[in-house]
């Protein structure tokens, strides 16, 4: 096979024309049959681009100047917008988002998976701003600057964030009251290369419903100076505070999140309410980032499971229960999953919350507690799975198959690794039906998919 000639070097600036989008959002053109890809820009813009990297058949390059707008460009009114590695699409007008996110899931199912289905209409919010329930901030120190915010694309430099569009303006109140707090009391701020200093992160979670504020601060180690001061200061000045955590994180790794939560103000969990079912939702459980399109996600996932009565639904990495709780109604019993344990304590609590007795949750891993639990009698009539962004290990792909649901609803944030999955998935049987995108993420790349299959 002929190899492909490289039409260009590194550091060359190059005239592309941007046709459409890839998974990660970056516009995708094509020069001399070379494919570039180029962050920041929208499918119609005509940019001059310079390669900063080569493989053997793609190229990336970053747009230098902008010869000819979209007619699908907006003026992105975020200051950190270009910057900042959150939002990949602010600079695209919302409807078109929502095409090409639309387009990116039909091609990765084709692509990856071989399925020709049908992909629906991105289900979009009507004010796509202000939604994420939860900030997950790095903190840094910048040559003795404290930054606070969100890293850069493909780097882990922090860019400090004030300002925040996809926020909810209670996390940011709480990111910014603490930023004042941590430069007085001049708490060391850890650094990742050393494995030395304090502070890693701050996660701020809001509720939607009840309007209440839950603030974790990540720390490589238990004492926390100035920490009675630092409490009282953040309850007496964040009205809407419920809780203030201290979780304890000493590993070395991207892993955001210890083991051991100390409970240093009010209470450890914040009460969400959706479609008149509460939930309580502590630091580190798993719960959907936009509380208004969860609503959409469930009610869906909840028609898709056609329950008639008496089946049996597994949910596989339940979190804190949500999508259990959701299918109870009809269903004979419902069986949560979950490998995180704080979470799966939530998701207990939720069910006696809600007056809920046809659930039970366990505390493991899917691949291994699926067969064990068909081996002790329980039957699947219907599987969920809301996996992670790697999508479902194999082992537990084949336990699925094994226990010959009915249907199985696949929920994933991940168009690449559910088309994999749905291939494995159908090439045992089990038919997928129209795929229904939910914007869970608008102004970025990402997009929530729900598949219904169904068994042959």
């Amino acid at each position: 096979m002929e190899k492909t000639k490289i039409p260009f070097s590194t550091g060359e600036r190059i005239l592309v024309e941007i046709e459409g989008l890839n998974h990660a959002g970056e516009g995708v053109s094509h020069l001399d049959g070379f494919t570039v890809f180029v962050p920041w820009t929208a499918p119609g813009d005509k940019v001059e681009a310079e390669v900063i990297s080569l493989k053997k058949n793609y190229a990336r390059a970053l747009p230098c100047a902008l010869h000819r707008p979209s007619l699908d460009r907006l003026e992105a009114d975020c200051p950190h917008h270009g910057i900042c590695g959150g939002c990949q699409l602010q600079h695209i007008r919302y409807s078109k988002q929502l095409h090409w996110k639309r387009q990116i899931v039909a091609d990765m199912l084709q692509r990856l998976g071989g399925l020709h289905v049908k992909v629906n209409p991105v289900i979009g919010m009507d004010d796509p701003w202000s939604y994420r329930n939860k900030a997950q901030f790095p903190v840094a120190d910048d040559n003795g600057n404290l930054k606070i915010g969100l890293f850069e694309k493909r780097s882990h430099k922090v860019v400090d964030v004030h300002e925040c569009l996809i926020q909810h303006p209670l996390n940011l109140q709480a990111v910014e009251v603490a930023r004042e707090l941590i430069e007085k009391l001049k708490i060391p701020i850890y650094n990742e290369q050393t494995h030395s200093g304090l502070l890693r992160h701050l996660l701020a979670r809001t509720s939607f419903s009840k309007k209440e504020l839950l603030l974790v601060l990540v720390t490589n180690g238990r004492l926390l100076p100035g920490a009675d001061y630092l409490v009282t200061q953040l309850a007496s000045r964040l009205k809407n505070l419920v809780g203030i955590v201290q979780n304890i994180n000493t590993r070395r790794g991207n892993v955001v999140l210890g083991e051991e939560n100390l409970l240093l103000w009010g209470r450890d969990y914040l009460v969400e309410e959706l479609n008149g079912l509460c939930f309580h939702i502590s630091a580190g459980s798993f719960f959907q980032v936009n509380s208004r399109q969860a609503a959409v996600l469930f009610k869906l996932v909840r028609d898709y499971a056609q329950i008639k009565g008496g089946e049996i639904i597994f949910d596989l990495y339940c979190g804190s229960g949500a999508i259990s709780l959701f299918l109870c109604k009809n269903a004979g019993k419902v069986i949560g999953v979950e490998s995180y344990a704080p979470a799966v304590r939530d998701a207990r609590k939720n069910a006696r919350l809600n007056g809920i007795t046809n659930v039970e949750f366990y505390t493991g891993r899917a691949e291994e507690l699926m067969p064990e639990l068909i081996a002790r009698g329980y039957r699947a009539d219907i599987v969920v799975v809301d996996p992670p962004r790697k999508g479902c290990d194999e082992e537990l792909l084949a336990a699925i198959v094994k226990s010959r649901p009915q249907r199985i609803i696949y929920v994933s944030c991940n168009p690449a690794t559910l088309a994999r999955d749905l291939r494995y998935l159908a090439a045992s049987g089990h038919i997928p039906g129209e795929v229904q995108p939910v914007d869970m993420f608008p102004h970025t790349s990402h997009v929530e998919c729900v598949v219904l299959m169904s068994r042959l």
